[in-house]
Formats: C-alpha cells, sequence, structure tokens
C-alpha cells in the first residue's frame, strides 16, 4: 500500500514509525513531516486540504492518515473521501467532538454520559456572574469552545482566576463553557472506531503542565505513560461502556457516525469516570506512548476503520510500560527561539530501550535544529514503568539545545 501521514508532530512521527513496520507497507510520505526521518517528507502544509487531496491522487495514495484536530475540523476527510481517496480520520460534523466544547457537552448530556455541570457563555459579565455564584460552593473550570492546542482549559484556584481566566479565553473564543471541577484521578483512554465497533488502546496519563508538581501554564502535553496501574481490567472495561461505547452510538444514532481516533478524557473519581472532553484524533504525546506497546501491524485496524468494517479482534498490546518525556524550547508554552543546534541524538539513541520521536524540528545545513515549542518524545520501553522511565531520562539526559527543558516527574509517582 501507499500511505500518507498528514502532521509534523511527534504523534505523527509514531504513528509513522508504527505503519512503516506493516508488511502490507510498500511505500510511506509524511506531509509536511519534521527533522525526523520516518517516511518520505512531503512539504504541504496540514491547512493546504487541497494541496493534500491532489498530491494523494497524483501519488496514488491508498490510505491517509490524518493526524492533527484542525484539518479534520477544516473536512480533510470529507474532501479525500470525494475523491475516492481512503482517509482515516472523522468527518467534519463529526470532528466537532473536538471543535466545540459547547456542543460535546450537549452530545453528553445526551448519550446520558456521567460529566460536569456546565454552562456555556458568550458574555463575560454573565459568566462573571455565574463564577461568583458558583465558586463558593465548588471550584470552577472555564474551557474555550474553540481548539486551542491543549492550551483552552484554565483550572483557576480563586474567584478572581476565574474572572481573568474568563477575559483571557472569550479574547479567542466566541464561546466559552464553565463547569464544576472534578475531583479524582485522569486518565485517557483512545479508541480506533468505525463507527460502531471500537478497538480500544491501553489506557494512558498525560502531564499537561509545564513544569513539575504539575505547577506552571497548561500545555500541548509534557509527558506520558501507560498502563496505569491504578485502572483495573473492571475499570478500564466500565470506562469504555459508559463513556466511549455510549457517545459513538449517540452519534451514530443522529447521523453523524464517528469514525477515526476518538480520545476520551476522563475523570476518574469515587463515583465513577466521568467524561472531561472528547477530541477527534490520537493524543500528543499519549500517542507516542502508545504507539511501542501495540503488538503487531496497525495498519489492518486503521484501514479497518476508514472502509466502515473494523477487525473484530481487539488491539493485542505488549507485556510492557513505556513512558514519554517531552523535551520542549525555553520559554514554552510562551514565545520561544528556534533554529538552536540539537546535540546528542545518536547517544540518546543507543540507549537501550529508548526511542525519540521528532516533533519541532528541522534540518538546516546538515544539522538537526529546534523548530517549535514541543521539540522531542523521548519515549523509554521496559517490561515495567521503573524500567521504561529510566531508559526514557537516561536518553533525555543525552540530548542538549540552547534553552531545552523537561520535567523530570513523568511517572515518578506511579
Amino acid at each position: 500500500m501507499r500511505l500518507l501521514v498528514v502532521g509534523s508532530g511527534g504523534r505523527e512521527q509514531a504513528l509513522a514509525w508504527k505503519i512503516a513496520q506493516s508488511s502490507d507497507c510498500d511505500r510511506l510520505f509524511v506531509a509536511p513531516g519534521n527533522g525526523g526521518g520516518e517516511g518520505e517528507r512531503v512539504i504541504i502544509a496540514v491547512e493546504e486540504v487541497a494541496s493534500i487531496v491532489r498530491f494523494a491522487k497524483d501519488e496514488r495514495i491508498d490510505l491517509v492518515v490524518i493526524g492533527p484536530e484542525a484539518p479534520l475540523i477544516a473536512g480533510m476527510a470529507d474532501a479525500l473521501r470525494e475523491e475516492r481517496i481512503l482517509a482515516f480520520g472523522p468527518s467534519a460534523r463529526a470532528a466537532q467532538i473536538e471543535g466545540s466544547k459547547a456542543l460535546a457537552k450537549r452530545l453528553m448530556a445526551k448519550a446520558g454520559i456521567p460529566t460536569a455541570e456546565s454552562k456555556a457563555f458568550q458574555d463575560g459579565g454573565a459568566a462573571k456572574d455565574h463564577l461568583r455564584q458558583r465558586f463558593s460552593v465548588r471550584k470552577q473550570v472555564v474551557k474555550a469552545d474553540v481548539p486551542a492546542l491543549g492550551k483552552g482549559v484554565i483550572v483557576p484556584e480563586s474567584l478572581g482566576d476565574a474572572e481573568d481566566a474568563v477575559d483571557q479565553l472569550l479574547a479567542i473564543s466566541h464561546t466559552i463553557v464553565i463547569e464544576d471541577r472534578l475531583e479524582g484521578r485522569e486518565a485517557s483512554l483512545i479508541v480506533i472506531s468505525d463507527g460502531e465497533r471500537a478497538a480500544a488502546l491501553p489506557m494512558v496519563r498525560d502531564y499537561k503542565r509545564a513544569l513539575d508538581d504539575d505547577r506552571g501554564p497548561n500545555t500541548g502535553g509534557m509527558g506520558a505513560y501507560s498502563p496505569l496501574p491504578d485502572v483495573s481490567a473492571e475499570l478500564a472495561a466500565e470506562c469504555l461502556e459508559t463513556c466511549v461505547q455510549q457517545i459513538l452510538k449517540t452519534m451514530r444514532d443522529a447521523g453523524e457516525p464517528f469514525a477515526g481516533a476518538l480520545f476520551a478524557g476522563l475523570m476518574l473519581t469515587d463515583d465513577g469516570p466521568m467524561a472531561l472532553e472528547y477530541n477527534c484524533r490520537f493524543g500528543d504525546p499519549e500517542t507516542q506512548a502508545l504507539m511501542p506497546l501495540v503488538d503487531g501491524d496497525l495498519l489492518p485496524l486503521l484501514v479497518g476503520s476508514a472502509e466502515g468494517r473494523l477487525p473484530k479482534d481487539s488491539v493485542t498490546v505488549k507485556r510492557q510500560a513505556s513512558v514519554c518525556v517531552t523535551i520542549a524550547s525555553g520559554g514554552y508554552p510562551g514565545e520561544y527561539k528556534k533554529g538552536f543546534p540539537i546535540e546528542g541524538l545518536e547517544e540518546a539513541a543507543r540507549v537501550p530501550g529508548a526511542l525519540i520521536f521528532h516533533a519541532g524540528t528541522e534540518r538546516k545545513d546538515g544539522r538537526i535544529v529546534t523548530n517549535g515549542g514541543r521539540v522531542l518524545s523521548i519515549v523509554g520501553v521496559g517490561s515495567e514503568l521503573t524500567e521504561a522511565r529510566k531508559a526514557a531520562y537516561e536518553a533525555a539526559g543525552k540530548i542538549h539545545f540552547e534553552g531545552a527543558y523537561y520535567r523530570s516527574d513523568i511517572a515518578a509517582s506511579v
């Protein structure tokens, strides 16, 4: 098969790495790719839907795997299907489960999915009045209605911070959602669906804050690990049935079946799992942690999803653990500089059990340089989490560039 992965991050590099292992993969392209070596690079931006479609037609691509949410929400999968090109990823309408937090909350209510009480606002004054009433009873979370690269959610500790969050998010989103803050342990469940059936990947936990001990601003994700020792097989099955199967059924019954990778962000509370949000694609950095744990060929699942006939067999998982550590540019998630040479990549790659997935990198004058906020995903794989964590941090410690930083506590408390 001739295959195309769309995206430039660590997620897409991990997907390309796994897809390339398939015996059915004859040629693999990545657009636009990055400084990493997975697949043949094609310089087409993810926003250029028409150019992606044209390339897929010209190159007789058999399957396009769309990584990021923006092109999915913009209708890339629909445009490819209109040209009879097989695409992995939901329709633009189905992708609105991530495109609009308010719509997602309405879907959850319709499906009867346990979730926090919430209300949508377009007026800042009304939103702040609501906060003053609710904050004395329970702390609140303020969310932008639109996607914001994982940074559109603010978890304020005080009423004043919550009111500031209203102003900050209304500046980037016409609508905001304010909801009760849930207490518990966060976890994520990603499934590959054909609109009816769902094949679940292992549950995974990510780290959103920039700094150790969950300090600093929210980011797109500073690390992840899997499996989760605090999630039994029974609890994972409950998460799948309660928070995933029900939303898939509701969307199917509404005439908008979700086919692709559905990401459920969950809070594991004392009263059971509750849904925080849904994303319309594989997570980043969750995918980097999960792909090394998938045993066997991923490609039949992607093709089966795109064709509406997911294989009956579930995902086979290795009896191993993985830990992903994100190395970021100084200043991220705020302003940062680019173009710094990256040293130590070859030494890091030689660490037993370590994998390196490029994200914000570029090749310049024969060298790999920084080209983004999240620069590299360093993944350690081992028989257990402690071994995987050791490999990830040993490899991360060998990589250097000006301003580089990473959290030192990924999977530390497991």
